[in-house]
């Protein structure tokens, strides 16, 4: 059984890098599931002070994931238009797979800032600022996965 359950935490961990790139896997919380099932083994004893941290770690990943590119959008000059219209395409993303998630945000913050009043070339450079924040994101879940990939490995090890 301890076998099956240090496969099974390695499958998650697997499944939450892939879900940190591919939509509608939620890669982070799936790699933190897999710390609490080698937990359930007798092999592995992580204290409660990492798995708290690691927990805390996990739902700030995973909110910054929708909040990153409106904060993006933001950066680069959009307005509050862009912001929401960012938001917004994260959200409509989600229904159309990799490429939605990857445009949703891009286009919404544009379509956004156009509504609001502004010229093509900032709305584009508002969007940009959304697609920037979308990659910011994406690779601050691969570095909270890669390191709790890391944490079960070393345990097992």
């Amino acid at each position: 059984m301890e076998i099956a359950l240090l496969v099974l935490a390695c499958l998650c961990m697997l499944i939450g890098i892939i879900g940190c790139i591919v939509p509608g896997l939620p890669g982070t919380p799936i790699a933190y599931a897999g710390l609490w099932i080698a937990q359930a083994t007798d092999r592995i004893d992580f204290s409660w002070r990492f798995l708290l941290i690691w927990g805390i770690v996990t739902v700030i990943v995973s909110v910054m994931d929708y909040v990153v590119p409106a904060w993006g959008t933001k950066k680069f000059g959009g307005t509050t238009y862009g912001v929401w219209g960012s938001t917004i395409g994260v959200f409509v993303g989600l229904f159309f797979g990799a490429v939605g998630v990857i445009v949703g945000p891009l286009v919404g913050a544009i379509l956004g800032e156009l509504i609001g009043g502004k010229e093509v070339a900032q709305a584009i450079k508002a969007g940009w600022g959304s697609f920037i924040g979308l990659l910011c994101g994406t690779i601050l879940k691969l570095i909270c996965c890669g390191l709790m990939s890391v944490a079960l490995i070393q345990a097992i090890w």
